[in-house]
């Protein structure tokens, strides 16, 4: 009878330990999301995709992102981290180094090499440029290493970031049709990859054309399907539907599928098919698995914001979304599991649209402003003193500037006068006006947040609002204005209670929070500031 008491108070014990964590935690970025196109396409979306996730959620109206720059991979790797590029050190999707004299990816290291059927340099890849722990890290070293980690996308960056240094497998997509990893996470992928990968389940999604979802009324939140402000997809004659993917998969490869709506198809399948294969959310230990939805930011890139294409995607994605949480209901179970929805950043107008409708604003291409940086040095000093131009920072050559006995003061304070003359230019700030920020001018605070001292510039440009350093067509990000900072966040499922907050909040705030639910410690980098809403009403 003992003996039987004892077995029956570890069993209610055990149970009383699994209810207090998730089975299966997925965090969900889509790239280049801004909250608006939430409420922009409210009225197209079906009730069981992100309507479902904002009415039996809890979703954050002003999530912002607190730094700059806002692109792709300091986004992904500060949601997961739960702090800015100034401690997790990626500053950028690439960066100039200074000790290598060359740009470095955010995500290379060629002592790995790449598992799968991928070029070499697509799978040489590793979290090893992340300096701080992620929320998945922690998970995994909160359960011995028992609780599974794996992260996935059509970007590498998009899957090795979230998932973390202790991850058990992150796998991202090759323009061969595959989903390839590195000798970082295993000696060979796991069969069910490969498996997946020789039944080319991409084939389906090219073998047809790209036609609107919906009758073409449904897409009156978008500009007319031929307009000027939108690239042409892998040289189309027009930008208009329908999309001959057959046809572009003949010209190019099978990496075109990125650029198109079925690339978040795709993605989803592989993550159902890691579910089952991985038995994630089987046990009473919890699971983390990240998905990062790529194509919003392609065809973002190449058509923008206003574009049929791009509201399509997004249709289509609401349908993905809502069969991936029906799935989640059927094999971890309701209320086994906990998902937040996310984007690593948002993005801004294209500017020629907005300057036809007479916004006195342009893009500015890359090469003019580092032709006239190169024009002005050698006009100025008799040499080009310019290292690198990149991601808004400066990088001066300071070994010519010594040698030429230049005082490297001065030499900043010339180039910082003369690009205030730039149209496009709103404040220069040297690298000791960031590092000695206050906290009272909010855009520096924004740039001291992403400025890793041992990897940026000696000066860090803001442009003014509206402004772009891109071309005419599509649109691109990285400020630290709203159009490119304002996200969505939603936490849906295992004890999150319904409602929502217009209140300002923070992306950093994500990793910590998740922390907090699942009675971990804090990744090590973060300041620890949590979304109270969720914790306060899912502790009554």
């Amino acid at each position: 009878m003992k003996k039987f008491l004892i077995v029956f108070f570890v069993f209610v014990l055990s149970n009383l330990q699994a209810q207090q964590r998730p089975k299966l935690v997925v965090g969900i970025v889509v790239d280049q999301m801004k909250m608006e196109y939430l409420y922009r396409f409210n009225d197209d979306f079906s009730e069981k995709g992100f309507k479902r996730l904002m009415k039996d959620g809890y979703t954050f109206q002003n999530m912002q992102y607190n730094y700059m720059p806002t692109y792709t991979g300091p986004g992904h790797a500060s949601i997961y981290t739960g702090t800015t590029p100034a401690t997790h050190g990626i500053v950028g999707n690439e960066w100039f180094s200074r000790k290598l004299g060359k740009e470095r990816y955010c995500t290379e290291d060629d002592s790995v090499k790449t598992l799968g059927e991928g070029k070499k340099e697509e799978g040489e890849m590793s979290p090893k440029n992340l300096l701080s722990t992620t929320i998945t890290d922690e998970l995994r070293l909160a359960t011995n290493f028992k609780g599974k980690v794996i992260g996935m996308s059509l970007k590498d960056r998009g899957a090795i970031l979230p998932a973390g240094h202790f991850a058990n497998w992150a796998f991202w997509y090759s323009k061969t049709g595959a989903f390839i990893s590195s000798t970082f996470y295993g000696e060979k992928l796991p069969d069910w990859v490969t498996q997946f990968n020789n039944e080319k389940h991409y084939l389906p999604y090219l073998n047809q054309n790209w036609e609107l979802l919906k009758t073409i009324d449904t897409y009156n939140e978008s500009l007319p399907d031929d307009n000027p402000y939108e690239g042409k997809l892998y040289k189309s004659d027009k930008p208009v539907f329908p999309y001959n993917l057959k046809e572009m998969l003949a010209k190019n490869d099978a990496g075109i599928i990125r650029s198109t709506p079925f690339g978040n198809n795709l993605l989803a399948e592989f993550a159902m098919k890691a579910i089952e294969k991985e038995n994630l959310g089987k046990d009473d230990i919890t699971d983390f698995l990240t998905v990062s939805f790529s194509s919003t930011d392609y065809i973002g890139h190449e058509l923008g914001p206003r574009s049929m294409e791009l509201q399509d995607t997004y249709l289509r994605l609401d349908q993905t979304i809502s069969e991936f949480l029906n799935y989640l209901d059927t094999t971890v179970g309701k209320g086994n599991y906990l998902v937040f929805l996310t984007a690593d950043h948002a993005g801004a107008e294209n500017v020629q649209y907005l300057k036809d409708n007479k916004y006195n604003v342009t893009n500015v291409l890359l090469k003019d402003i580092r032709i006239a940086l190169k024009k002005f040095s050698s006009d100025s000093f008799g040499e080009d003193l310019v290292l690198n131009y990149s991601n808004f920072n400066l990088f001066l050559n300071k070994e010519i500037i010594k040698t030429k006995g230049l005082e490297l003061s001065k030499v900043k304070q010339a180039f910082k006068d003369f690009l205030m003359t730039q149209d496009q230019v709103k404040r220069v700030y040297t690298e000791e006006e960031i590092l000695s920020n206050s906290g009272s001018d909010a855009n520096l605070n924004g740039i001291a947040k992403g400025y890793d001292v041992t990897q940026n510039g000696d000066l860090i440009i803001l442009d003014k609002p509206g402004y772009i350093e891109y071309g005419k067509t599509g649109t691109s990000h990285g400020t630290i204005y709203s159009y490119d900072t304002h996200v969505p966040c939603i936490f849906y499922g295992w004890n999150i209670p319904k409602g929502e907050t217009h209140d300002r909040k923070e992306i950093t705030e994500i990793a910590p929070t998740l922390a907090q639910i699942l009675k971990i410690p804090f990744p090590n980098g973060t300041e620890c500031k949590v979304l109270l809403e969720v914790l306060d009403k899912m502790d009554k």
